[in-house]
Order: C-alpha cells, then structure tokens, then sequence
C-alpha cells in the first residue's frame, strides 16, 4: 500500500544550465527514523551557484531534475516511526549529509570522509538527493539539530557555513593568542574571521581582490587590518609566478608588520596564486588551512613549506560542529554576524537570486554575500 500523499509544496528545481524552474511537488509523510520539515530558509552556497551555471560542480554532473540549496533551517511538522528525541514544533537546523553510520570514517568520528555519504544538492551521487529549496522535506532524525531559543531561523542557516570553518579550525588546531591571516572574504572568509575572533585569537588580518568586502570585513570588527591585491598574471611562466607570489607575499607581510609570517592562514578562495601566497604567509612551523574549493590542480612552492615545517592542511565540509555551531551563532560573540547576509528572496524569484549572486552585485551595484531564500 503506497504512503497517502500531503498537498503539493513548491520547489526550486535544476534541470539544466541556468534552467531552474520552481514547480509544484508532492511531500509523503516521514518514513521510519524521518522527520518533515518545512523549511523557512535557505542560504545559496558556491556549490549551488556552479551547478545552477553549468549543472555541475567539477567532477559531479546533474543527470536528473534535482532541487537545489542545503544551508537550511525550519520547523518540524511530523516525525516518523522510530523518532524518540524530536517532536512537531521544534525549530531545527538541517545538517545535508546522510552518512553511511557502518563505515570505518564514520566509526572515527570523520563521517564527511564516508564514501557512502549521500548530500542534499550534490550530483556525486545518483539518483541525487534533493536539496533544501522547497517548502517541506523529509530527512533522517539524526542529522537534524534543534536550536536554542535564542538562535533565529537565518542565523541557523549559517550553521552549515559556519561548521565548514569550525571543522577548519579544529584541524588547524586554532587557539587563542595565535595571528590569523584569512585569503579571500566571501562568507567562508567572513565566517573564519569572526570564529577567529571568538576564539581570541590575538590578531586578524585579510587578503582580497575585492576592495568593498575588505571594508566591509573591517568595518563590522571581523579582521583589524586588510589588503587589497590584482588578480595573477596568467601570461607568465610558473617559475614567474612563484617567484611574484613570494615577493608579493613579502610585500604583503611587511604591510602587516609580520614579517615572519602567521600561526594559521585560512586559505578560503582556491585560487591557485593564494594558495601559493599561502604557503609563504605562514610562519615557520606555522599552519595552511586549505578551505577554498577551485583549482584543481596547483603549482605549489612545496620546499618552501617543508624546510619550514609549514603543514598544509585540506579541508572536506565538516563532521559533528552543529551543535557547536548552533551554540555559537546563539551566545552573541559572533558580532555582526547577521550583516553577512545582504539580500532576501521568496521561494518563487530563486532564479533571479541566482542570477544576480552570479554576477557579484545587486541591481544598485550593492556588494552581494550570503543571499538567503525564504520558503515560508
């Protein structure tokens, strides 16, 4: 006998480049261990932004209709059997990833490295698991998370971002009275400065080419001093373009008054030359944080790090930081943390979110960081 259908929500819905329709869809009732949610918003990540573009990120190719998003929080309006720990009515944060719980990784405690794990939005595996960017979805109890009291819906959308940086920092081992230098503030960027900052970190500094979010980083207290860069000339030769990225580095740190470099660099951009710079920017026994996803294969000053014991670190989402993200974004030391998001759009106008995060600014020529989408 077939679940009994609910009334139809609407969905923002990827079938192709820049063909994103918002449709009518049916929502069952949650299976065993399930609960449903209706989401009240969404925040559009990177990763959503290249597959509304090309209907792929990297490797992963949409092969079917798939609905977009997974930064999410909302309210339950059902569990299924077998929930003991969730009720109707409690406000959640949806964690995106389903693990494989049989795992060695997951047995580890490094769940985001399970080769079984299935995420909302993502085309890595098939048939795709839809994302948050509809009105109600069911997902596995386990992965959703109630929010204290004092947390809001939209601050809660933050938690996923916000557990990519945390699970940097744990890795990197950040700790209070260290110097952090932070390449590239988007809102991973924004987010690494102000977790820095909470942790008391004795000071923090950021590299950019974009000179409106480098005054908006220092602006609202997430670093103390920034730089402006220009974009890698890509006309000269690699053995040009490391020896630019030392001097240009040297240059940089000098501005700083570090000229022996910083404890961590969060490197939140991925672009080849910042990840070059990067290495350069740490101080001796230092660390490089590899946050940023873009070039896939990267020319690196690789003696440079070792005969200095610069460890770099990768970096692959995050495993077990909602709850400490959800308690963070609630105490109030992530300072401002609510101007990271600049613009607001109902369900049914996604595409023209995505379109204008696509271009980098708003109609007005405004700064665009965390664009949020409201399905209630």
């Amino acid at each position: 006998m077939s679940p009994i259908a609910l009334p139809s929500h609407e969905a923002a819905v990827l079938y192709g480049p820049k063909d994103l329709r918002v449709e009518n869809r049916t929502v069952f009732p949650p299976g065993y261990g399930q609960v449903q949610v209706a989401i009240t918003c969404t925040g559009l990540c990177g990763s959503d932004v290249h597959y509304y573009q090309h209907a792929r990120n990297g490797d992963f190719a949409v092969q079917a209709p798939m609905v977009l998003g997974h930064e999410a929080a909302g309210c339950i309006t059902a569990v299924g059997p077998g929930v003991k720990n969730l009720q109707p009515g409690q406000r959640v944060a949806i964690e995106a990833g389903i693990m494989c719980k049989n795992c060695t990784y997951c047995a580890q405690g490094r769940y985001n490295l399970c080769k079984g794990m299935r995420f909302c939005s993502s085309a890595k595996t098939f048939p795709h698991l839809d994302g948050t960017l509809q009105g109600r979805m069911n997902h596995p109890a386990h992965v959703v998370h109630p929010l204290p009291d004092s947390c809001s819906y939209e601050s809660a959308a933050l938690a996923e971002p916000l557990g990519v940086v945390i699970h940097a920092s744990r890795r990197a081992q950040l700790a209070a009275g260290q110097t952090v230098l932070v390449f590239g503030v988007g809102a991973i960027g924004i987010l690494a400065c102000a977790l820095a900052k909470s942790m008391d970190a004795k000071r923090i500094v950021a590299i950019d080419l974009n000179q409106a979010r480098l005054d908006f980083a220092k602006a609202n207290g997430f670093c103390q001093q920034t730089y402006c860069t220009t974009a890698a000339d890509k006309g000269k030769t690699l053995d040009d373009q490391l020896r630019r990225s030392k001097e240009l580095t040297q240059t940089i740190l000098q501005e700083f008054n570090e000229p022996d470099g910083f404890d961590v660099v969060f490197e939140c951009t991925g672009a080849e030359a910042a990840i070059q710079m990067s290495a350069h920017a740490a101080i001796t026994g230092g660390k490089v944080m590899l946050i940023g996803m873009g070039s896939r294969n990267v020319m690196l000053p690789l003696s440079t790090a070792a005969t200095r014991e610069v460890d770099i670190l990768g970096s692959f989402r995050y495993a077990n930081t909602y709850p400490s993200a959800l308690s963070l974004l609630a105490s109030g030391k992530l300072k401002n943390i609510e101007k990271l998001i600049t613009h607001r759009f109902p369900l049914k106008d996604t595409q023209r979110a995505f379109d204008m995060v696509s271009r980098g600014q708003d109609d007005d020529g405004n700064m665009v960081l965390k664009v949020m989408i409201e399905s209630a």
